[in-house]
């Protein structure tokens, strides 16, 4: 019996671990993450060392959670709407949405930006500071339920942990990072209009002003593919500043899938179609980010 109850409350305990971890979004903040440290490798300059690399990655993932635990506990009742979140932990009651919560978040990004500033430098700070602000605040709270906009917007956070990484070797920004990080810019709308399209009654449902929802999928889907374009075309300009073959390779490959991609959702918008695209730019980032950290080491 006592055997039996030990194995009930690790379990419990191991769920409850799961829902709590679930809460701070740790795949997006990984990816963000490795951004950062993308734009660290193309900045041309020495390294700060590996153990100012891990703080970098450690207060970008951070800082992100923080973020990404914001993003739901503000959404938990557009959230209950939606298929895709309504499996959500504090959405279900797994985890108490309590207003503590709220002073672990800003403790998080607190101690996340301290640690950038006292063992990178400012310019890393403020970097990691507005990627969490632009996703936490502009994007949740201010435009997600307000405009169509609001994806665009908020692709900025994605941009910041570029720079921050950037300005880990050189708080003096060159043209690679920046170029980078408008990549980031111009590839978070084409990938989340793309999945919206696929979740088009999920966000209508929950009264977020998704692209789709406003002007239909067809007009989105033409959205998608005259973002991507614009996307690829600005992902081999840092061509033109110094990035090497390797670069251009992945690149011109990721792009091309994507492009590829974005027209077939056009020709036929459908879930199908825009699942596809949405990989595909999984897949165009990938190729990207990869290629460019190859080219950093390479130089």
């Amino acid at each position: 019996m006592n055997t039996a109850a030990a194995r009930s409350a690790s379990r419990g305990a191991s769920r409850l671990m799961r829902d709590v971890l679930s809460l701070f979004k740790l795949r997006i903040g990984f990816m963000i993450m490795i951004t950062a440290l993308v734009g660290m490798a193309v900045t041309p300059g020495p390294w700060p060392g590996v153990g100012p690399m891990i703080v970098l990655a450690l207060s970008v993932i951070v800082s992100s959670a923080a973020a990404g635990a914001f993003n739901q506990y503000v959404d938990v009742e557009s959230d209950r709407l939606m298929a895709r979140t309504r499996g959500r932990a504090f959405v279900t009651g797994a985890v108490r949405r309590s207003p503590a919560w709220l002073v672990v978040m800003a403790l998080m990004l607190t101690g996340a930006c301290w640690a950038a500033w006292s063992v990178l430098n400012p310019m890393v700070a403020l970097h990691t500071f507005l990627g969490a602000f632009v996703y936490g605040v502009v994007y949740t709270l201010w435009l997600k339920r307000r405009s169509w906009l609001n994806i665009v917007v908020g692709g900025l956070a994605g941009s910041f942990a570029v720079l921050a990484g950037a300005a880990a070797v050189d708080p003096a920004l060159g043209p690679l990072p920046l170029l980078l990080s408008l990549v980031l810019f111009l590839w978070t709308p084409p990938h989340f209009w793309s999945l919206a399209i696929a979740r088009q009654a999920d966000y209508a449902a929950a009264g977020v002003p998704m692209l789709p929802v406003v002007v239909g999928p067809q007009r989105a889907a033409q959205a998608v593919l005259v973002s991507t374009v614009a996307l690829v075309v600005a992902s081999l300009l840092p061509g033109f500043f110094g990035a090497g073959p390797v670069y251009l390779a992945g690149a011109a490959a990721g792009g091309v899938y994507f492009i590829v991609k974005s027209w077939g959702l056009w020709l036929e918008p459908c879930r199908k179609t825009a699942m596809g695209a949405f990989s595909a730019s999984l897949v165009q980032l990938s190729l990207v980010l990869v290629a460019a950290t190859i080219d950093g080491l390479m130089r």
